[in-house]
């Protein structure tokens, strides 16, 4: 071999390993991580989910004006419009425009009675036989309920029953060997884990949107806690599933967070162990049945705590004792702080409704109070909480425009006898009108006013004479009843 041979060999050589070395791939010069998560691929999950989930439209008898008239949004009155807006918007909604009147000498247009749609939301099915689980918000005052699946089949729907209190309701179709979800359990629900939402967010079918589970065990109501995600969760998706990246149904939407009208990264889910608990009662029975003991409660503050003895700020303080109540006969006194329920430590004032909630009714239970320093235990017996109560019937009374604004911004009337043995009420005033002070804290029709400040209030001429009383340099305190609960307002009265 020549000396130019040689030399030819080595440059060959060198070349060959420097193309090696750019052809190297990129992935073998990276060192990996141990700790390097995929992000997910839901591609799978939602094809098995999928056939499960349903899209429900509801529709009302509606006596509406006749074609060409125009109002409030079809099959939602002003009303219906406000609810729905402060659920999903947290902000009421604009008021729709009135209907103009007639021409003279020309007569309305005769009215007809029609199904005109009222919703759109979402559900899912729960047996092979067609129980479907969904939002009670999505099926109530509803005439009619349909059950479209994602294979286009459509079922009419009956109304098993629903629980306002925990927003879920059970509607059935009538089927067989139908898909179903697995249901999970709400104790191994960790924040931080992917979820997906599958629902009919304004009335897209079979959408699928993904997040995780920002908290759990929000407390934004009564008789349970929420799960809190930033799944991206509109009206329509009410009612459908949170799933699970096992494929397991841990919640039911229910609600988002706005202030905006929009989707800001908040929405809350309904526990699903919590809601198989309430649709297994509404099966059988058509309702739910719930334990009372008749307290107000308020939460326990840092500085109450402290002046009180207590070592933290934990428990309920008992703001008012219901006359004839369990808690009454048990010895309860207003300014008790509950402790503890059947040996349940209380954290927060939410804590004790809930487990006096799931107490059955006649039920011997024993809570815990902190009275003047000291421990005390009190023998309860655990009472059936009464069925929500109806909006009040208002009656005929003098047309508003002819009364007069109080200091508080109210306008009130007395309740009728009928209306007191509904609410079980001695005394109160109706609310008719709220504006100026009263409207900025939220008072509105249909409330009823059963104290101010530490007077009962009997009708309304005494309501009155108080109210033209008040000093307009103090805050005065209103004791008002919505429905089957009761809280304070305070409000400042306006010079006349």
């Amino acid at each position: 071999m020549t000396m130019f041979d040689h030399v030819k060999k080595i440059l060959s050589t060198s070349a060959l390993a420097v193309a090696s070395l750019m052809f190297v791939p990129l992935a073998a010069t990276v060192p990996t991580s141990a700790h390097a998560v995929a992000l997910p691929d839901f591609t799978d999950l939602v094809d098995k989910v999928g056939p499960a989930v349903v899209n429900i439209r509801t529709t009302e008898k509606n006596k509406g004006a006749a074609p060409g008239a125009q109002g409030a949004a079809p099959g939602m009155d002003d009303e219906e419009m406000q609810e729905f807006f402060r659920r999903f918007f947290g902000q009421p909604a604009p008021r729709s425009p009135q209907q103009p009147p007639a021409p003279k000498g020309r007569k309305p247009a005769p009215q007809q009675e029609e199904q005109v749609p009222r919703g759109v939301g979402s559900g899912f099915i729960i047996s092979q036989d067609g129980y479907v689980l969904t939002n009670a918000h999505v099926v109530e005052g509803a005439d009619e309920v349909l059950v479209t699946m994602s294979d286009k089949r459509e079922f009419k729907a009956k109304i098993i029953g629903s629980d306002r209190r925990t927003d879920v309701a059970v509607v059935k179709i009538d089927s067989k060997n139908l898909p179903t979800l697995t249901l999970g359990g709400g104790s191994k629900v960790r924040v931080g884990e992917w979820v997906i939402a599958i629902g009919s967010p304004f009335g897209l079918e079979n959408t699928v949107t993904a997040g995780i589970v920002s908290a759990i065990a929000r407390d934004t109501g009564d008789y349970l806690p929420l799960i809190q995600t930033d799944v991206a969760v509109n009206p329509g998706n009410s009612g459908g599933p949170l799933i699970n990246m096992r494929g397991e149904v841990i919640g039911i939407n229910s609600q988002i967070y706005s202030r905006s009208g929009g989707y800001m990264g908040i929405s809350f889910a309904v526990p699903i162990d919590e809601a198989i608990r309430v649709s297994e009662q509404l099966k059988t029975m058509g309702r739910v049945v719930r334990g009372r003991i008749g307290v107000q409660i308020g939460e326990v503050t840092k500085e109450v705590a402290e002046s009180l003895g207590l070592p933290r700020a934990a428990g309920a303080l008992v703001a008012r004792v219901e006359p004839g109540s369990p808690a009454e006969s048990a010895g309860v006194e207003a300014g008790d702080i509950i402790t503890h329920f059947n040996s349940v430590g209380i954290e927060k004032s939410g804590d004790l409704p809930r487990l006096v909630g799931n107490t059955k009714p006649g039920a011997q239970s024993v809570i815990s109070v902190w009275r003047k320093g000291a421990k005390k235990d009190l023998n309860v017996i655990v009472a059936e909480l009464e069925a929500e109560t109806k909006v009040v019937k208002k009656e005929e009374k003098k047309p508003k425009h002819e009364q007069t604004l109080n200091a508080l911004g109210l306008i009130v009337t007395d309740l009728s006898d009928a209306q007191k043995r509904e609410l079980k009420l001695d005394g109160g005033v109706l609310i008719e009108l709220a504006d100026g002070p009263a409207s900025r804290a939220g008072l509105q029709p249909g409330d009823v006013v059963v104290r101010l400040n530490n007077t009962d209030i009997k009708d309304a001429k005494q309501f009155n004479g108080l109210v033209a009383k008040l000093d307009t340099n103090k805050n005065a305190l209103l004791l008002v009843r919505r429905g089957d609960s009761s809280q304070f307002i305070p409000l400042r009265p306006t010079k006349p």
